[in-house]
């Protein structure tokens, strides 16, 4: 309900923070430092085994660890929103069982407060499974593609080249996989 002055309520917007795509500091913090890791691994491949030096190739390693990190984390942060939704269907069940069960001893607790902690604590467990599973996900993906693509598609390519072209192709089809409404 929207109060005479055409503000949201502290539940309303609760709930709206709940289904936005925005995701917490915390989550953000996770996301871009998770994909500063993985967006960088690519530079001991190049470096190690396609013997690119790596102070002569810095520039190209800072801006390309730069686009990519940025591209993952987008990747996660959608594919975050999407697996939330379903992560909480799935989960509802369960954890609504497990709560009541603890909160069946309290007698003085109406029911719609019950109701609130079992979707704050299915909300939660969603955010929680959803982070790890987009982590994961991102990450095997990335890596697959980025190890294809340096090995098998540009190995023909100068490293420099190859460099750019497996990690940001990486990047960028983990990002465009990532908008499609699964």
């Amino acid at each position: 309900m929207v109060s005479a002055k055409g503000k949201l309520t502290k539940e309303e917007e609760l709930l709206l923070q709940d289904f936005s795509r925005n995701v917490s500091k915390k989550s953000s913090i996770i996301f871009y430092f998770n994909a500063l890791i993985v967006s960088a691994i690519p530079i001991w491949l190049f470096w190690r085994i396609h013997m690119m030096d790596p102070l002569s190739s810095a520039f190209i390693f800072l801006l390309v660890t730069g686009i990519a990190t940025y591209l993952v984390a987008f990747a996660y942060i959608n594919t975050k929103f999407v697996l939330k939704h379903k992560v909480a269907q799935k989960v509802e069940g369960a954890v609504s069982r497990q709560l009541m069960k603890k909160l069946d001893d309290d007698k003085k607790m109406h029911k719609k407060e019950k109701d609130e902690r079992v979707s704050w604590k299915k909300n939660e467990v969603a955010e929680a499974e959803s982070t790890t599973f987009s982590l994961f996900y991102n990450n095997a993906l990335f890596m697959m593609l980025v190890v294809l693509g340096s090995f098998l598609v540009f190995r023909s390519m100068a490293p420099a080249y190859n460099y750019m072209f497996s990690t940001l192709g990486a990047a960028g089809v983990i990002a465009l996989f990532s908008t499609s409404t699964k």
